[in-house]
């Protein structure tokens, strides 16, 4: 595709979805989803305290005889979290232009699990089981890593992962294609007598043999078998390391990518894009100005040098 027929479908996109809007709504949302600002950066580090406080006050409350002494103070705690994120998640559903992408989205569901536990056992005290659900909240720390600081680390570790799966893929069919043939090799030479009951059950020996856990409830009895074992485990090693060498090799070839920023498109809520990107990268809407308080202090310096 030429470059003038992608600015055309562009243009189209754009015309069709409407410019980003301005007002209170553009604010909040370049305070809520991005980071490139000191209101966005302040907003992710205050929701990451509150985030780790509510997972250390869910597991404190595990605890019989904490929950005994502070059992109504931790239940005060959890209503404050609940109403706070709550909130929170209102403001994201108002202030982006596609509510529903970002309720089906992976931090939209995220989100509402994180806070449908403590309503859904109000409303309903059967429900209090799914009280736990509320751990999940600690998913919600990876949205943290768009801050600046830590985003562009985030996407290259993601980027490598994504690079590599094929990779990995194709290591993970040989693992299973060994521990088939182990499985199998061992079964014939130990036999049920020695407890390799089965093929399957011979290949969980097989995988906690090349992993180097040695669980030790299969334990081999014949000369062969030892040997096999022996083998297995120094197999095992070269199998730890060799994923490491395939994502190691593609994170040193993502480090020379461009920086890259915390801008998000408002309709798909794609992250990630280049400081000088006018469109999506993903859907071609056209992405808000980029700002950020370094990009001002540059302009203000260069004033102050012009005068």
């Amino acid at each position: 595709m030429s470059r003038s027929t992608r600015s055309d479908q562009n243009a189209r996109i754009r015309q069709r979805l409407g410019q980003p809007e301005s007002g209170w709504r553009q604010r909040w949302y370049t305070i809520i989803f991005e980071a490139d600002t000191r209101p966005g950066r302040t907003f992710d580090i205050v929701l990451l305290a509150a985030i780790i406080a509510s997972v250390a006050v869910v597991m404190l409350d595990s605890i019989q005889a904490i929950h005994a002494r502070l059992g109504t103070v931790f239940t005060v705690l959890e209503w404050l979290f609940t109403l706070l994120f709550t909130t929170e998640y209102i403001m994201r559903l108002s202030v982006v232009r596609r509510p529903l992408r970002y309720v089906f989205s992976f931090y939209g569901i995220i989100d509402f699990l994180s806070i449908i536990p403590t309503w859904a056992s109000f409303f309903v005290p059967e429900l209090a089981f799914l009280i736990d659900v509320r751990l999940l909240r600690l998913l919600r720390v990876f949205r943290i890593l768009k801050l600046t600081v830590y985003f562009e680390e985030a996407e290259i570790l993601m980027l490598a992962l994504s690079n590599s799966r094929r990779k990995i893929f194709v290591f993970l069919g040989t693992v299973f294609i060994i521990t088939v043939i182990l499985g199998t090799i061992m079964y014939v030479v130990e036999g049920p007598t020695h407890g390799f009951t089965s093929i399957p059950v011979s290949m969980y020996w097989a995988i906690v043999t090349l992993t180097t856990t040695g669980f030790g409830d299969m334990v081999p009895k014949t000369p062969i078998g030892q040997f096999i074992t022996s083998i297995t485990i120094l197999l095992g090693y070269g199998i730890i390391a060799f994923p490491t060498g395939i994502v190691g090799a593609e994170l040193a070839a993502s480090i020379i990518r461009r920086p890259l920023t915390t801008r998000s498109c408002e309709h798909c809520l794609t992250e990630g894009h280049e400081p000088d990107a006018t469109f999506c990268k993903h859907c071609g809407t056209a992405l808000p100005e980029y700002r950020t308080e370094l990009a001002t202090d540059r302009r203000g310096d260069d004033g102050s040098r012009s005068r």
